[in-house]
């Protein structure tokens, strides 16, 4: 006569099947919740043209066996939903669709999966996914990509010798930046104050240009009327932009001179003591004929003078001589 399994154990056999299901699938959401992704936070910057490493670090195991474990990179641009395939490696397969996307197997096999793109351009910015799968788990992180591009700045006239109370126009330039913020601002130092003050007149700041290739320019304009007490000022271009890590600066020597007023201002001064002195000598002459006019003073006196002054008072010495000759 067969024997059956004991009544009281039948309900445990048919019980089984759905135990063993709870065991895989708490040992599974226990085993998955150890494989995580580090991401370099929300953001990262680099610059155009350079190499970007985006980083994407494994936690959760000691050292992994990449022949059992796959790594995928997307990338999918701020203005499109759809998803772009740039790289996949599984095994011994690696699929490169992204010209010279690559992820280190040497560094993946201590848990650095990260994505390293040459070259980057404008229009690779955007959200970056990162997908690991150690089979049978997975694991997934974004990052945001920002691509940013310097300012090549650049001042004009970098020295220039002007007159007193003449407009002088001076150019700040910044070319070839990406994104479209930046600051410029003017600073000044002269001889008497060895600190750099900022300049608030006479700056004018064209609007930012767009070029074809989708990076910006801008131009800044100060004017400048200086006085004598302006000579040897530096004036000071400032540019700020989120690209650079500290701000970049030109400078501006201003050399100022006397105007030609000034100049014949004091011709005339150094003329009018001379016809004075002439004045003198020829009174004098009035009183003392014999002794002091047979030397001839007046032509004496024109000798030691500057050339432009004889001509100045030549017509002065015609005049002496004919009043002696009667």
């Amino acid at each position: 006569m067969a024997h059956g399994p004991p009544l009281l154990l039948l309900p445990a056999l048919l019980l089984l099947p759905a135990l063993l299901v709870l065991v895989l699938w708490f040992g599974t959401t226990a085993s998955s919740g150890l494989l995580q992704v580090e991401m370099a936070g929300k953001t990262q910057k680099v610059l155009l043209n350079d190499t970007a490493t985006i980083v994407c670090k494994i936690h959760g195991y000691h050292h992994l066996d990449i022949t059992v474990m796959g790594i995928t990179w997307y990338w999918k641009h701020q203005a499109s939903a759809t998803e772009v395939k740039l790289f996949e490696f599984f095994g011994d397969h690696q699929m490169i669709l992204r010209s010279g996307a690559y992820v280190s197997q040497r560094r993946l096999q201590r848990g650095d999966a990260s994505l390293q793109l040459p070259g980057v351009q404008l229009k690779e910015a955007g959200e970056y996914r990162c997908e690991v799968v150690v089979t049978p788990y997975k694991a997934v992180g974004t990052v945001n990509l920002e691509v940013v591009a310097y300012p090549v700045s650049s001042l004009s006239p970098e020295q220039a010798m002007v007159k007193e109370n003449e407009e002088q126009l001076i150019l700040c330039m910044a070319s070839r930046f990406y994104p479209k913020n930046i600051t410029i601002t003017w600073k000044k130092w002269t001889p008497k104050d060895p600190r750099y003050l900022e300049v608030s007149e006479g700056i004018i700041t064209n609007g930012t240009t767009e070029d074809e290739d989708g990076m910006f320019s801008v131009t800044s304009y100060l004017m400048v009327k200086p006085s004598l007490e302006d000579n040897m000022t530096v004036y000071q271009c400032v540019v700020w932009h989120e690209s650079l890590p500290i701000s970049q600066s030109r400078n501006f020597t201003l050399i100022v001179t006397e105007t030609e007023k000034t100049t014949s201002v004091w011709k005339n001064i150094v003329i009018s003591i001379i016809v004075i002195i002439l004045v003198i000598v020829l009174v004098i002459c009035i009183f003392k004929r014999k002794e002091l006019c047979q030397k001839n003073p007046l032509s004496s006196t024109l000798r030691a003078s500057p050339q432009n002054i004889q001509n100045d008072i030549g017509e002065g010495l015609k005049n002496y001589n004919e009043v002696f000759s009667l």
